[in-house]
């Protein structure tokens, strides 16, 4: 699993250093700074969905993921536990579900990160992850200057996430098929468009509670393909 401790410091290290380099930004900086990041996210987004092939189930996907996420209301829980976080470890930021939430799916829903944790877990060498790592270095810093603390609390639910995916591929490494590989990627860059609508103020979108749409796929694919 030492990938995914790597890619786990990775993230706590450049979100340290974008920390550092968010005080220094003036207010309109700041602004065409989150412009920049929303177009990225964006631009991350679309590279991820447009070469899904399951249209049907991952339209179903979003739409049975959103209804079971907006019936738990995971927004309101994610608003309420970041609150909590915030008040205790005294942090200021008004973005921090935003940040903690972007972060997390730009650095755990993707190809790289399936196959990565799929290769260590069946023996395999971690160098992908390691690649992942210096990657999510590099956008840790972009990420926290712009979002603060949540994207260095993002190392969390990544480390979780990676060494469930890790443990499970030691076990059932075939179970990720490549179908599930590419629409669980094509859900997650559709989950990342509304992230980066949400950065550029366009209109809030509820994403937290479509998030049940990456389980709701995985099983989709499992039962009817």
């Amino acid at each position: 699993m030492i990938g995914t401790l790597v890619n786990t410091a990775a993230v706590i290290g450049g979100g340290v250093i974008g920390l550092l380099l968010k005080k220094s930004m003036p207010d309109r900086v700041t602004t065409i700074y989150f412009q920049s990041i929303g177009l990225f996210t964006l631009a991350i987004g679309a590279s991820m969905a447009i070469e899904m092939e399951h249209i049907l189930i991952v339209v179903s996907s979003l739409a049975i993921g959103s209804l079971l996420g907006e019936w738990w209301n995971l927004e309101k829980g994610a608003e309420s536990i970041s609150n909590s976080l915030k008040d205790r470890f005294k942090i200021g930021s008004e973005k921090f579900t935003e940040g903690l939430v972007t972060s997390f799916l730009l650095f755990c829903v993707g190809s790289m990160t399936i196959i990565g944790t799929i290769q260590e877990g069946t023996g395999g060498s971690p160098d992908l992850l390691f690649t992942k790592s210096l990657m999510d270095f590099f956008s840790s810093i972009l990420l926290a200057s712009a979002f603060g603390m949540g994207v260095i609390f993002s190392a969390v639910p990544l480390f979780i996430f990676q060494a469930a995916l890790t443990l499970l591929a030691r076990y059932a490494g075939n179970f990720f098929t490549d179908n599930i590989i590419l629409e669980l990627t094509s859900v997650g860059g559709i989950l990342l468009i509304g992230l980066g609508i949400n950065i550029l103020g366009i209109k809030k979108l509820r994403v937290m509670n479509m998030l049940p749409a990456l389980v709701v796929v995985v099983v989709f694919l499992w039962l009817f393909t």
